[in-house]
């Protein structure tokens, strides 16, 4: 029974991180074929980029979004500053617009959250696609476009974008990892989209129809992923852009992005048993599956397997079984890496090797550390900001 618990945890490791990867792969390699974009009507979007003490990072933000490739007289850009107490809605204000762009800036003083923020501003939409993108990000000139084709298939009813992650020094841990991380992260979603739908949107870049939009519970904590998933309810699917991206800088440091790891484990194990309904076959499909592999084992089951296999494989070390030995060793020598990863990034020697093995323990540590948050009631919708270093 021991040797069949080890195993077991093993293959749920494998399978949540490679497996269901490599079978994505597979599938996409064997049934699916490059569709030809086809020409659609441009529909009027709204932009919506909610801002909470963005002053460094607003300006920017603003020219980039009035810059797109979309016609000026179909664009309507929404600014909401609600609760910054910095300068981010006077300079939001300030800024330059060109003619025919539609531009408002919402403020009250009181911070309620991003949610709050968008749920306030939502009823004032009448676009037939709204675009929700984060401050701090970037978004190529094609972005808008590229987004909206997908709609010329009724079935879709909200669109992903790419989350890349720039950095001056890519060597540094927290750009090594979360880049990696989000690089694998793109393929899955891409790989997902290809077999059905991907499975919800992160909140640098994504887009719904508006008619389907709804109110979700005011405590959600990654509001993003859980407002893409409710289309799914609806029985449409949920795209995804390679080409509509939005750059992010990469974590000040290994430290900042566990603040951000821990908020998005506390939101996604809280999404994961809110939107449990999903996971019935019956009336999803493979949907259930996607959702299954893709995220509810990262954030439940893959986590707590890890400790369980490194002590079972301690147990059953001890029978000298040349396997199980073998394996003992890797594990020690791969948390050692993860260990040297740590004493690297504090003493500020870049060896990128080191910052993987340590960056998918932070990753997995966040998860017990959400879960805690979640216990305690203590992860708010007002979340702790994550410094973040400059785009590049």
């Amino acid at each position: 029974m021991l040797e069949l618990f080890f195993w077991l945890n093993i293959l749920i490791v494998a399978y949540t991180y490679l497996g269901y990867g490599l079978i994505l792969l597979i599938l996409n390699l064997l049934f699916f074929k490059k569709k030809q974009s086809t020409k659609t009507e441009n529909p009027e979007v709204s932009i919506l980029i909610a801002a909470y003490n963005e002053e460094d990072w607003i300006v920017e933000k603003i020219n980039n979004t009035l810059s797109l490739d979309y016609p000026a007289e179909l664009l309507k850009v929404i600014v909401i500053t609600d609760g910054s107490t910095d300068g981010t809605f006077q300079k939001a204000k300030s800024c330059s617009v060109p003619a025919g762009i539609s531009f408002e800036v919402y403020h009250q003083p009181e911070r309620k959250g991003k949610l709050a923020a968008i749920e306030r501003i939502m009823p004032l939409v009448k676009t037939p696609v709204t675009i929700f993108t984060d401050a701090n990000t970037t978004l190529n000139l094609q972005a808008i476009r590229q987004l909206v084709c997908h709609y010329n298939n009724p079935k879709i009813g909200a669109v992903a974008g790419e989350k890349r992650v720039s950095s001056a020094n890519k060597d540094e841990a927290s750009s090594a990892g979360e880049g990696i991380y989000w690089k694998y992260e793109s393929l899955l979603k891409r790989w997902d989209a290809n077999l059905y739908s991907a499975v919800g949107a992160a909140g640098e870049l994504f887009s719904i129809r508006t008619a389907l939009y709804e109110s979700i519970p005011a405590d959600t904590l990654i509001e993003d992923f859980y407002l893409t998933m409710t289309v799914l309810r609806k029985g449409y699917r949920i795209a995804y852009a390679a080409d509509a991206y939005a750059s992010e800088g990469a974590s000040a440091s290994v430290g900042e992005e566990l603040k951000r790891k821990i908020r998005i484990a506390a939101g996604g194990i809280q999404a994961s048993w809110r939107l449990r309904d999903l996971l019935n076959p019956f009336r999803y499909g493979v949907f259930s599956w996607q959702f299954l592999s893709h995220k509810v084992l990262r954030w439940t089951l893959a986590p707590l397997a890890l400790p369980i296999v490194f002590l079972l494989n301690l147990l059953l070390a001890f029978s000298m079984k040349p396997w199980y030995i073998s394996l003992f060793i890797l594990q020690i020598l791969f948390y050692l890496l993860a260990l040297l990863g740590w004493i690297f990034e504090k003493k500020q020697i870049k060896i990128k090797a080191f910052f993987i093995p340590y960056y998918f323990c932070v990753m997995n540590f966040s998860v017990f550390m959400g879960f805690a948050r979640l216990l305690k009631n203590q992860q708010t919708v007002l979340w702790e900001k994550a410094e973040r270093k400059r785009n590049q």
